[in-house]
């Protein structure tokens, strides 16, 4: 189970996604960082800070 909090990151958001699937779960991620908080990350970004939590 891939799973990213928005607090997680320093945010003051309650943004959640879970799941089995790390490309689901990046792809969820990266669309609401982008749209809610203007900031882009890049795949490999994310795939880092699914792979610091593991």
């Amino acid at each position: 189970m891939v799973k990213f909090i928005c607090r997680d990151y320093g945010f003051d958001c309650d943004f959640v996604t879970n799941s089995e699937d790390a490309s689901s779960a990046i792809a969820e991620y990266s669309k609401h960082s982008e749209e809610e908080h203007g900031i882009e990350y890049s795949k490999e970004v994310l795939m880092q800070f699914i792979m610091r939590k593991g």
